[in-house]
């Protein structure tokens, strides 16, 4: 099969995906719950996230809200997570609360 990924020293093909244009955020995460202002795209699939602090997290719509028994995310990891997966407005929004005693900062890229 041909494709145009890169590939390994195997030849195998890197599944890698390209920032999207126009699709970056950045959140501040204090001690109330804060979510990206604008929407991720519905044909966004998989976000990137970098934090400078520990954070928790959650996905949702609109009314997405992060507390301390959200999804803990640690600080200085590049992590991608799978969003939409169903096509419909169920992972647009993502909530974010610090950990800790620091703010954060929550950069995201949308991947297409």
């Amino acid at each position: 099969m041909t494709t145009i990924m890169p590939k390994d020293d195997d030849n195998n093909p890197i599944p890698a995906l390209r920032l999207k244009d126009g699709a970056s955020h950045k959140i501040l995460a204090t001690n109330t719950s804060t979510k990206n202002a604008v929407p991720f795209s519905l044909e966004t699939k998989v976000i990137s996230v970098f934090t400078t602090q520990n954070i928790y997290l959650e996905f949702g719509d609109d009314t997405v809200s992060a507390s301390v028994t959200s999804h803990f995310f640690p600080a200085g990891v590049y992590y991608d997570f799978a969003i939409n997966t169903n096509k419909h407005a169920k992972d647009l929004y993502m909530a974010v609360l610090k950990e800790g005693a620091s703010d954060a900062t929550v950069y995201i890229s949308e991947k297409e």
